[in-house]
């Protein structure tokens, strides 16, 4: 039995994904217009999308202090894709190196493949961008480079794929979301988009693992993956909604202290964050209640 065992709908689906990573590979050179620089007058995501927003410390802020904001919440958001993106070649070749010759499709063989060349790419373009545009690294989430780097490696190759495919697709969601509106900065604006196209087919790729997964696994490693990634995602929707880090890396004193742990959890829990969340994850929210995770 192939590790990995897709149906014969998705083993052409990966095929057709393959084909087109090697019709539109990335060259970082070329990618985005270096030379035009990044101009950080003008937003990388619209104001209503900060992270406090429709709370008492928006309000707290000038106008100079939320366009800060906004920088620095974008800058953890592509330090988010970096640590996510180097972490995936090292576990996706390790699930190659792992199995005997023959025990991967010579689909999901190849796309493992590309799926690392493509991430290892766009983890130099967001250096790249976070470089020019003068920004610094966030560190990564609590447990999330542990379960990249020590968790999954251990687990099935399903289980990694699920996984990443749940971080990759909250990522993006968030990042499209925020960043395609006409009046956000061109060069965020373009990073972001060109990514997107490379993890459309990522994110397919992951669906098409895991529901072949769930349907063809017994009913105890079933319900194990769906609780790994009811895990996870609670993990994550706190993560994305709101970083501690961001108030040692503004310039001014940052109304929520990282080491205040009741404003967190009331940014966190507000309103206003929880209707953005149910607006900009709900793709990926329906798939995973479709699958009986959520």
């Amino acid at each position: 039995m192939k590790v990995v065992a897709l149906n014969e709908k998705a083993r052409s689906g990966v095929s057709k994904l393959i084909a087109s990573s090697h019709d539109r590979p990335m060259d970082v050179s070329h990618v985005l217009p270096w030379g035009d620089g990044v101009d950080k007058t003008k937003l990388p995501k619209p104001f209503d999308q900060s992270w406090i927003a429709g709370t008492q410390y928006w309000e707290q802020l000038t106008p100079a202090q939320r366009h800060e904001v906004l920088w620095q919440e974008t800058a953890r958001d592509i330090s988010m894709f970096i640590l996510l993106e180097q972490t995936i070649p090292p576990l996706y070749m390790g699930y190659i190196n792992k199995y005997p010759v023959g025990a991967l499709s010579q689909e999901v063989y190849e796309y493992l493949m590309l799926f690392s060349k493509e991430e290892i790419v766009h983890t130099l373009m967001f250096q790249r961008y976070m470089k020019l545009a003068g920004l610094k690294l966030y560190n990564p989430p609590e447990n999330l480079h542990e379960l990249l780097t020590v968790q999954l490696p251990r687990m099935p190759t399903e289980f990694g794929v699920s996984c990443t495919l749940v971080i990759e697709w909250m990522a993006e969601l968030a990042a499209m979301y925020a960043s395609q509106s006409d009046n956000i900065e061109p060069m965020t604006r373009k990073m972001f988009y060109e990514h997107h196209v490379d993890e459309s087919r990522h994110i397919a790729f992951g669906r098409w693992v895991t529901e072949s997964y769930l349907e063809t696994a017994p009913p105890p490693q079933a319900e194990q993956l769906r609780q790994t990634l009811r895990g996870l995602m609670v993990q994550l929707t706190m993560q994305f909604t709101y970083n501690p880090e961001i108030a040692e890396h503004v310039s001014f004193d940052f109304p929520v202290p990282r080491d205040n742990a009741e404003r967190i959890a009331e940014v966190r829990g507000s309103s206003h964050n929880i209707a953005l969340n149910e607006r900009r994850f709900a793709p990926l929210n329906t798939w995973l209640k479709k699958l009986g995770v959520l």
